[in-house]
């Protein structure tokens, strides 16, 4: 399960890494981007635009809105998220699932996440990032369009696809991975013409190598608080490494520190 994450990079960095524009976008970066919330993504719609949509999907057909945060790629299938599955991608005959799957994908722009124990949850969280300061990044997501009766009002919404666990979220003793798309990947995920073979074979957890963990303090598990503090590191990494980049980093853009300044406190 992928509920919780972070996007703090800049709208116009974003625009310049995606190739996209931002028109009408005021948004606050968030270190604690939770459902319900709007947050940034790409659709295969409007591949050359910077849109808002509702985090938690709810399909067009629905009674009444939902926030369904994630889509299992295998759909029914591998019960036991067993991390060695490599059988059917079941998301393309789940009902909720199966139009947008094909029709309605999006990227969902991140610079990371956060994710805790199957059985601890929040009450134990770890920022899980990737390394050699690959952010911002995206998630392959799903969305929709959801029209309120009452009021004629159109919500747009959308979920994070997610795949077995790799080695850094079996570290954190989680059973699953959300799928991170990599660059070279992310156009064939916007091809509205694109295969469904193709599409479903990008379906799986990213290799571990390219990211890491470290533990955070558990003030993360409500969605109202927020605050690059949340991302402070209070433990070790699960993989060790020299600096916490991710952390460092964010901090010093949340302080609008000049490049010079930047500089001087990484000498120090």
């Amino acid at each position: 399960m992928c509920g919780r994450y972070v996007t703090i990079t800049k709208v116009k960095e974003i625009e310049k890494r995606f190739g996209v524009t931002a028109e009408g976008i005021n948004i606050e970066s968030s270190a604690n981007v939770s459902a319900g919330q709007l947050a940034l993504v790409i659709t295969n719609s409007e591949p050359n635009e910077l849109s808002l949509f509702t985090f938690g999907f709810t399909p067009s057909w629905a009674q009444k809105k939902m926030y369904v945060i994630n889509a299992r790629s295998e759909g029914d299938h591998n019960k036991e998220n067993d991390d060695r599955y490599s059988g059917a991608k079941g998301i393309i005959s789940k009902p909720m699932f199966r139009t947008s799957i094909r029709s309605k994908r999006c990227l969902v722009v991140a610079d990371a996440f956060i994710e805790g124990p199957k059985v601890e949850k929040l009450k134990k969280p770890y920022c899980v990032y990737m390394k050699d300061g690959q952010r911002p990044f995206a998630f392959a997501g799903i969305w929709d369009e959801w029209v309120d009766k009452s009021s004629g009002e159109i919500f747009k919404s959308f979920a994070i696809i997610t795949a077995p666990a790799n080695s850094v979220t079996k570290k954190l003793m989680h059973h699953r991975s959300p799928v991170i798309l990599s660059q070279e990947d992310e156009a064939l995920w916007l091809d509205s013409s694109a295969d469904l073979g193709d599409i479903t074979a990008l379906l799986k957890p990213i290799s571990g190598d390219c990211m890491n963990a470290y533990p955070i303090s558990s003030e993360i598990r409500n969605p109202k608080n927020e605050g690059l503090h949340l991302l402070r590191p209070i433990g070790e990494r699960v993989v060790p490494e020299y600096e916490y980049e991710l952390f460092t980093s964010l901090n010093l853009e949340g302080m609008g520190a000049a490049p010079a300044r930047q500089r001087r406190l990484f000498d120090d």
